[in-house]
């Protein structure tokens, strides 16, 4: 099928008579069957553009969805709206239970063995599959499988990273994100698993924000672009042997939280709301994103106006996403998020039901889950129409997938663990999303026989993939974990030749002289959400954060030996003291699993050269306000040097350190 484009229309008209019409009305009646919308709600759902020319519903195929639903009980309907933890379910259990779907969350492996190989997971995948196959319903329903594959399928050992979203913004290639989204989804097949909770959506606006380096870019444009891009490169057609569900997420705002602060309030206009965190929504459903994942921040309008918890809106996720821009397919809620909604429990929220979430991710408490759900539709707190339309959208994914024609795990990649290796096209990702942001006729260092690598991130996999990396953090893992790949001092041994490269982790006791140059590779240690936040009134100051990197550089500096520095890191961050200590300085970010690529840069191997430009401003003070005001940017958005661009300066004006912001 070829996809068509969507068209948006600013319209005046209220949102109560757009629910009626057009498109809307063929997805969602529930607004009107719950009463329709109060003058605020009505005022946000008109902001949003009208998604005029969204995917048309195959009669045949609604029919038949129809009659399915129709003869299900009420228990077989909400077992197939439960997403449990594969590590909380057996595959007896989907069977028993008419389970439509399951996860592995980070650190999730089959029978919790870290090192599970391609045909472990495959093995798992097949049981469940069957599984769902094996229940007593009229038409079997097939199970799909969530994982989050956020730069590439990271769960799993033995497959290539690419870098993360932060650093492809840098590269801001559509057609090279589209790719990037095809090998995932192989490697993704390659377990059996048939869906990726990705691509993230967030327009960051503040770099405190431990999931800064999810997002693209604070330009809602490159997120738009890159996020569809990402869309279609993971579905493909979503019919075809080695296509998987992709998900945007997490609608919507979960980039601009005041202060950063992870699952906080995000304190936009409506104007902004609509404009900037929308964005990546607008690409993505024209991309025909099959699932959207609901975000656990709130929202608060302008500051002043609360709207809640994003998971217990039935405005935005019912008025706006499945009215306004009339999305058909399901929408998941994110891990235990329900509970957050005042009232509710991790396993009972019919405010979250009647909010318009068809999927909900209960990955312990899913058992209850249904039994309090049923109970809340016999005692009328959830109508049955509202259960009835979840299920449709469940259903409409899976048959649009073609999952019931193929309901098994088997496919031409599962099983295999070379499908997993995408080494090459990491390498060309890593090497176009690293920004030269200073080089004083340093590089590249075509010249050079003798190199002197210092610093804990040359030779670290943890440190160069950062969060979401065999585990939820990205840590507790070694070089051991990472069989496939190739370090920063990996690579410029292969390089300059391993007898001229000599590596100290921190240059204690080192003599540079008698070395041509010194590659310092200093960064952040791995983090994820929650973990990741820099909490206000923290300085976003590198030093302030791993001080040992600045004393580090200090050793080096100004001893007659250039030196470059490398910085891996999962946000922009304050850095002047650093750049005063480096002849040349490179932002790494997260590159993955293929770090050593850099070393192609720095050696300007084959004319390489640097390409990638800031997708986030680099600020000037350790206490950024957040939204990179110029005022605050040591280097806008767009800054990026090349070998034919190099930036000659003096020493720039520090800060001096401090504890706290004021």
């Amino acid at each position: 099928m070829k996809i068509r484009s969507a068209a948006y229309l600013s319209s005046a008209a209220t949102a109560l008579l757009l629910v009626g019409c057009g498109p809307a009305a063929m997805i969602s009646t529930t607004p009107l069957a719950l009463g329709g919308w109060s003058k605020d709600e009505a005022e946000v759902i008109a902001a949003f553009p009208v998604r005029r020319n969204a995917q048309i519903l195959d009669a045949a195929r609604e029919r038949r969805i129809a009659d399915i639903v129709a003869g299900m009980t009420l228990e077989q309907k909400i077992g197939q709206m439960a997403q449990p933890s594969i590590l909380s379910i057996t595959p007896d259990e989907v069977r028993q239970f008419y389970i439509g779907s399951v996860l592995n969350g980070g650190g999730g492996w089959p029978q919790g063995k870290k090192h599970a190989t391609a045909q472990d997971w495959a093995k798992l995948a097949d049981s469940y599959a069957k599984a769902s196959l094996a229940t007593d319903l009229a038409v079997k329903i097939p199970l799909i499988w969530g994982t989050d594959a956020v730069h590439g399928h990271n769960n799993v050992v033995g497959a290539t990273t690419f870098p993360h979203n932060i650093g492809l913004g840098a590269a801001n290639d559509p057609e090279l994100m589209q790719r990037i989204g095809r090998a995932t989804a192989r490697q993704v097949r390659a377990t059996g698993i048939n869906w990726a909770f990705a691509p993230t959506l967030a327009v960051v606006q503040n770099q405190r924000w431990g999931r800064s380096y999810e997002g693209y870019s604070s330009d809602p444009t490159i997120v738009a672009s890159l996020g569809g891009a990402m869309v279609h490169g993971l579905q493909g057609n979503l019919t075809g042997d080695g296509d998987v569900l992709a998900s945007g997420k997490h609608f919507a705002g979960d980039g601009g939280t005041f202060q950063g602060v992870d699952q906080g309030e995000n304190r936009a206009s409506l104007t902004d709301y609509v404009a900037i965190h929308g964005a990546g929504y607008y690409s993505a459903l024209d991309a025909q994103a099959a699932t959207v994942m609901i975000s656990y921040n709130s929202w608060a309008r302008g500051g002043t106006q609360p709207h809640g918890k994003m998971h217990g809106n039935r405005a935005l996720i019912t008025g706006v996403l499945k009215g306004r821009l009339a999305f058909d397919g399901l929408v998941v809620s994110d891990w235990n998020a329900i509970e957050q909604i005042p009232g509710c429990e991790r396993d009972h929220c019919p405010q979250a039901v009647n909010a318009g979430i068809d999927l909900f991710m209960v990955p312990e408490n899913w058992k209850t889950f249904i039994t309090q759900t049923a109970l809340d539709v016999r005692e009328g707190r959830i109508p049955m129409a509202r259960i009835d339309d979840a299920v449709t959208r469940i259903l409409r994914v899976k048959l649009r997938m073609g999952l019931f024609e193929r309901p098994t795990s088997a496919g031409r990649y599962t099983g295999d663990s070379t499908a997993l290796v995408e080494r090459e096209l990491a390498q060309e990702a890593v090497r176009k999303s690293a920004v030269l942001l200073k080089n004083n006729g340093v590089l590249p260092l075509s010249g050079k026989k003798r190199i002197l690598v210092v610093g804990a991130g040359a030779d670290s996999f943890a440190r160069q993939s950062g969060g979401w990396s065999l585990t939820w953090q990205g840590d507790e893992t070694d070089n051991k974990d990472y069989p496939v790949g190739e370090t920063l001092l990996g690579g410029l041994r292969r390089v300059y030749g391993a007898a001229n490269v000599s590596y100290s982790l921190d240059g204690v006791g080192t003599d540079p002289r008698g070395y041509d140059a010194v590659v310092a590779v200093i960064g952040e240690t791995p983090y994820a959400e929650m973990k990741g936040d820099v909490r206000f009134p923290a300085p976003l100051s590198h030093s302030a954060r791993f001080p040992e990197d600045r004393a580090l550089l200090d050793r080096f500096a100004g001893k007659g030996v250039p030196v470059v520095t490398v910085l891996y890191s999962g946000r922009t961050t304050y850095a002047t003291d650093l750049l005063n200590r480096s002849d040349a300085f490179v932002a790494g970010f997260l590159p993955g699993t293929e770090a050593g690529a850099i070393a192609d840069l720095l050696g300007g191997r084959a004319n390489l050269d640097f390409s990638a430009r800031l997708s986030f401003a680099w600020p000037n003070t350790a206490c950024p306000t957040g939204g990179e005001p110029v005022a605050e940017a040591l280097l806008p958005r767009g800054f990026g040097l090349s070998y034919r661009v190099p930036f000659l300066t003096g020493r720039l004006t520090e800060q001096a350190p401090i504890a706290s912001c004021p």
